[in-house]
């Protein structure tokens, strides 16, 4: 099973000034496509942690995407810190810089500035913005404004889907995690293929779980999902 590490880069993620929702976006489409993700993290705007957590994670995972950190003020590094990270320097893609020129008459220069990515790099058009993405080997580096990094992956899905998708089972219980723990204990034992969660939640002075099935094996999946609806119907009725 292919499997990926999610890099989110910016000041205002890791204080808390913007919610994070590239990772989550990010973790469910990856999914779709039958890869799993290993880690998400967050990072500030500095080169050297930047660059030693892709030389660290990036060898570890199938895909790296890394989003954030690609417009033109002080604070936007990753091009110079995926550069660092492959010990490379940084060139100017000139066709990349005379389109950006283009695009932006009235500030030129400053648009050609995203065109100085790491050696080796491949380029990744912004369908909605400016500032191009950039694949290097397996590291996918796109924009930190969701709608241009949701826009920038789509366009990379075929490339990176894994040969079979994580297929999903859900359903909400009113009950507590503990009695039916003993189910998702067993379910894991009869079906190793199988990823069991279980998420508590609490409203209204009662407590709820949604039990989640996962799989990229088609055939174990049905066959968990119906003996985890029958082991736990026995316990507890669902919604």
């Amino acid at each position: 099973m292919a499997s990926a590490t999610i890099l989110t880069i910016g000041n205002e993620l890791v204080s808390g000034d913007v919610a994070n929702t590239n990772a989550a976006w990010l973790a469910r489409r990856l999914e779709a496509l039958g890869v799993t993700v290993d880690l998400m993290a967050a990072l500030q705007d500095e080169i050297d942690a930047i660059a030693e957590f892709v030389r660290h994670y990036a060898p570890r995972s199938d895909y790296l995407l890394v989003t954030g950190g690609l417009g033109g003020t002080p604070d936007d590094l990753t091009r110079e810190a995926i550069a660092a990270a492959f010990e490379v320097g940084q060139e100017e893609v000139r066709e990349l810089a005379a389109t950006l020129r283009g695009r932006f008459p009235w500030d030129p220069e400053y648009a050609a500035r995203w065109a100085a990515l790491p050696a080796g790099s491949r380029p990744l058009e912004n369908p909605l913005g400016g500032a191009p993405g950039f694949a290097l080997e397996n590291v996918y580096v796109l924009p930190g404004l969701p709608a241009e990094m949701e826009a920038m992956f789509l366009t990379l899905e075929d490339e990176l889907r894994a040969e079979r998708p994580i297929g999903s089972w859900r359903r909400r219980y009113r009950t507590g995690e503990s009695r039916i723990v003993a189910v998702l204990v067993e379910a894991g034992e009869r079906f190793p293929d199988v990823l069991v969660g279980s998420y508590p939640s609490f409203s209204g002075g009662s407590s709820e779980v949604e039990v989640v099935v996962k799989s990229s094996n088609e055939d174990e999946l049905e066959a968990a999902v119906a003996w985890i609806e029958g082991a736990l119907e026995a316990v507890v009725r669902p919604y």
